[in-house]
């Protein structure tokens, strides 16, 4: 999945879910709710491409993933989870959610729903939680839960894995969820704006970590023999991590992370690899200090891509429908500064941005719906679904 249900305002979540073994996977309404406005249409190197609006009204959307039915889950910064449904309109905010630290960068983030959801019914949450349990002031860290969708809301969601330490202030908590083929769920964190901390391996502060679907830490993980934190971790030396995405044709991970001033960077991490931050970087410091090239320092993993000025990317998806023949294959990156999305072809260990798609917003998530037409979520207060598919 990092794949859909329906239900509107109105009906019940029961029989949502009722249908999810039996309904078809159709597209959502592709015309602004209540208000039938024409889609735009932006240019692109394949012709031009309809943005319509799904749905709006959401506060601060975070993540959308797919269930089978072809609907749609999607998050909202402040803490609520709410339904999407074919028609655009939105359930009310489930029951179950996680109490959240909803300041600064974190809140209620990420969403997925388990590669075995049509038997499982589990969705997994990744959010920013509260040091304290309150949501309060305090000290705060990346969180990842799962639970049971069922007709009360989710059920039964528990704590898998928790950032640790938890520190103070609310920047870089990262927070993107990636399922390997092999079963495993990478969980991209943060460096929560400490620095230091993302170069040594007794915390989970600017790290990727791999996790068995429990929350158990895989007894192949390449620290598994340096104890429990460090036996989760993947790879290292990260600053801010909210895109990440399975390759389908290889199985490998990728990201892409935020750099300071300048020197966003597109990495394909590798098991027990260390890619430098904060010692090295291709941007600079806020205060305009100079950071190390990373080739000046061979012991760390250099970027695939890097970006000056910066995308300030967020939400990745591997293009694999029929709607764009010619971006299979491709890596689309949203992009917060960049206002669009960020077209990347990739050839297994290789990669080349080839074009942006304009789409005049902060694009904060991007998934591609099972009816193979590309959807964004917008960061705004005011923010929207648009979904994207050749113009007619």
């Amino acid at each position: 999945m990092r794949s859909t249900l329906t239900l509107s305002t109105a009906a019940p979540v029961a029989a949502l879910l009722a249908a999810v073994a039996t309904a078809p996977a159709p597209a959502l309404a592709q015309s602004q709710p209540g208000g039938g406005q024409a889609a735009k249409t932006v240019r692109t190197s394949i012709g031009p491409v309809a943005v319509s609006r799904v749905a709006e009204g959401l506060e601060r959307p975070w993540g959308i993933d797919f269930l089978p039915d072809g609907r749609a889950l999607v998050t909202e910064k402040p803490g609520r989870l709410r339904i999407l449904a074919r028609d655009g309109s939105l359930s009310s905010p489930l029951a179950g959610t996680p109490k959240v630290f909803n300041q600064g960068q974190g809140g209620l983030m990420d969403v997925a729903a388990d590669p075995d959801f049509a038997r499982n019914r589990t969705i997994y949450l990744a959010y920013a939680e509260p040091g304290d349990g309150s949501g309060g002031g305090g000290t705060a860290g990346t969180a990842l839960g799962r639970g049971r969708l069922t007709d009360r809301g989710i059920e039964d969601f528990k704590v898998i894995f928790r950032q640790s330490p938890k520190v103070d202030g609310g920047n870089h908590f990262g927070t993107r969820i990636a399922f390997a083929p092999d079963g495993h769920i990478f969980l991209t964190l943060g460096e929560r704006y400490k620095f230091d901390p993302a170069q040594k391996r007794d915390n989970t502060l600017g790290k990727v970590v791999r996790l068995n679907r429990d929350g158990s830490v895989p007894k192949d993980n390449p620290f598994a023999g340096e104890g429990a934190t460090a036996g989760a971790l993947w790879s290292y030396g990260h600053r801010n991590i909210e895109a990440a995405a399975i390759d389908p044709r290889t199985g490998s991970l990728w990201i892409a992370e935020m750099g300071p001033m300048g020197g966003d960077e597109l990495n394909r991490p590798e098991a027990g690899r260390n890619y430098g931050w904060p010692l090295v970087s291709w941007g600079k410091h806020y205060d305009g200090r100079d950071i190390p090239d990373p080739p000046t320092r061979k012991e760390f993993t250099d970027a695939v891509i890097h970006w000056t000025p910066v995308i300030s990317p967020s939400g990745m998806v591997f293009y694999t429908g029929g709607l764009f023949r010619e971006w299979q294959g491709s890596a689309l990156i949203g992009g917060l500064s960049a206002k669009g999305l960020v077209r990347v072809a990739i050839d297994g260990t290789a990669a080349k941005e080839v074009e942006r798609i304009p789409l005049d917003a902060r694009i904060r998530d991007v998934a591609q719906g099972p009816d193979d037409a590309l959807y964004v979520i917008t960061d705004a207060g005011d923010g929207a679904v648009l979904r994207l598919a050749p113009a007619q």
